[in-house]
């Protein structure tokens, strides 16, 4: 299984929905909190080129946010992403 990273706030509703999409797909993932961490927001900011959350990487890949990983999971697209990522 890749490497799936997702970097979060708290409360974020979409944090919340992707991790729940996920752990559903029992796919394990590292969750980066960056409440209250200008330095993680910076990297992520950085690293995505977009300063929401959430931001979320499989393997090399950006996926992008919440809605981005929905629409590839109801286009089918999401396991052959997880698949290339192995």
């Amino acid at each position: 299984m890749p490497e799936v990273v997702i970097y979060t706030t708290r409360f974020c509703p979409y944090c919340i929905r992707a991790k729940h999409l996920l752990k559903h797909k029992g796919i394990e993932f590292k969750e980066i909190a960056v409440d209250n961490n200008r330095h993680l927001r910076q990297e992520m900011t950085k690293k995505a080129g977009r300063t929401s959350v959430p931001q979320i990487w499989i393997g090399k890949r950006h996926i992008g946010g919440c809605d981005d990983l929905y629409h590839l999971e109801s286009t089918g697209e999401l396991d052959g992403v997880l698949a290339e990522a192995s």
